[in-house]
């Protein structure tokens, strides 16, 4: 379990010296708490679909899933540490519209959610945003910390999608390449969660200097 009490050390940053806080260590935490959210629901997801089918049981079962994947991924985006803003805003924004879109297609379908998405594939124009800021985050982690699990990830998840989109995979292939994904995305907050804490918030001076030009500017 990461230790929160670690005793504050001096970093020297690009834009200077800088210390991390209780404050910055917690918000790794939860970044880390949300992914892990994500990645189990994810996965229990993932399955229940492979090992049941598609039950009543099962179907509703994942629009739940759905909404805690969600809710973590949310957290996750809230808390996550990127120096350039206007790609932290946009996944932000990619994971409001594919939330909102599910949404849309839970309350106002006649079919359960992923039944829905499965059977009319133009849906995922709508849905298919959450996982666009999904594989940002895989992205990130694969740029920054050389994680082999998201560099599989970060190819694999658009793979699957359009494949589906465009009817180009055969239901065999889809079903392999959901659990994969499945497993990688687990091992993938596992190892997060056992990370050193500082290598998450990287140069805190950049995000200082930022701070300060915006409010210069403004």
């Amino acid at each position: 379990m990461t230790n929160l009490a670690t005793p504050s050390q001096v970093y020297q940053g690009q834009f200077g010296e800088f210390t991390l806080t209780e404050r910055d260590r917690q918000e790794v935490v939860f970044y880390r708490g949300g992914l892990m959210l994500s990645a189990l629901a994810f996965a229990v997801g993932t399955g229940l679909i492979l090992w049941q089918g598609p039950t009543p049981f099962v179907l509703q079962t994942l629009t739940v899933l759905f909404a805690l994947f969600s809710l973590g991924l949310g957290i996750s985006l809230a808390l996550i540490h990127i120096y350039f803003v206007a790609l932290h805003r946009l996944l932000q924004v990619f994971w409001a519209i594919g939330t909102v879109s599910g949404l849309i297609f839970a309350v106002y379908s006649p079919e359960p959610l992923a039944l829905f998405i499965y059977n009319h594939p133009l849906s995922l124009l709508g849905v298919g945003f959450i996982f666009a800021a999904l594989t940002g985050i895989y992205f990130k982690e694969a740029f920054c910390f050389n994680r082999l699990e998201t560099k599989f990830l970060t190819p694999l998840v658009p793979l699957l999608l359009l494949g589906h989109l465009f009817s180009i995979l055969s239901v065999s292939i889809e079903r392999g390449l959901l659990a994969v994904w499945a497993i990688f995305f687990v091992v993938f907050a596992i190892r997060k969660a056992i990370q050193a804490i500082p290598p998450d918030i990287g140069d805190k001076s950049v995000f200082i200097y930022l701070k300060e030009q915006k409010t210069v500017n403004n």
